[in-house]
């Protein structure tokens, strides 16, 4: 037993790598396109959410289908600014897959070089994070936080390994129990004795 689940995580990390080393390559792409005027355009592997504020995970704005093209305008190390139909938004990098560029003969610029080895140092930063989450929490889990997403039953530490520190922590503390309200950028947690109990948009 023990045989098959150290060769799952292996096959895990296997295709995590690969992720990278794709995300790797479209990022090399887009740090390029800094110094040019062609378009740079990406195919969604799978289906995949269209986020209208990549700091909010609540903020879907539609599913965009897979194999489709989209126009990419921006990025970090885990999304991509893109418009898609219209719809300008961010997804996930590692949910798509770079098309191929025209040829260029334009020298390589010092500058883009150097974006080129910062965005290298981020995305090997961003791969030790994924082993240290699957050392902590396990494939499946991992994975989950890894994504950035949340669900109830979260422990607080969970939490902020999926969505970093709150700007905001209120807490309402009655006999045994803990409440609190952890505000991000426009969403509100709220735990309960360390635990995600809910959440929603914050009121504006």
């Amino acid at each position: 037993m023990k045989k098959i689940l150290f060769s799952f995580l292996l096959l895990e990390i296997y295709i995590s790598a690969g992720a990278q080393v794709n995300r790797t390559d479209l990022l090399q792409d887009l740090e390029k396109n800094q110094s040019g005027s062609r378009n740079v355009t990406v195919t969604v592997k799978i289906a995949t959410r269209l986020f209208a504020d990549n700091q909010d995970l609540t903020s879907v704005i539609t599913i965009i289908p897979s194999g489709s093209t989209v126009n990419v305008t921006g990025y970090d190390s885990t999304f991509l600014q893109v418009d898609y139909e219209g719809n300008k938004g961010y997804i996930y990098s590692s949910h798509a897959t770079k098309n191929k560029p025209p040829v260029s003969s334009l020298p390589a610029d010092p500058q883009v070089q150097q974006m080129h080895r910062e965005m290298a140092a981020r995305q090997e930063k961003q791969s030790t994070r994924l082993s240290n989450l699957i050392r902590k929490y396990g494939v499946d889990i991992a994975g989950k936080i890894y994504n950035g997403k949340i669900w109830k039953g979260m422990t607080s530490e969970m939490v902020q390994d999926s969505w970093g520190s709150p700007r905001k922590i209120s807490r309402v503390i009655s006999g045994n129990t803990v409440k609190e309200e952890w505000t991000y950028r426009n969403t509100c947690l709220y735990m309960q004795n360390n635990v995600l109990s809910e959440w929603g948009l914050l009121k504006q």
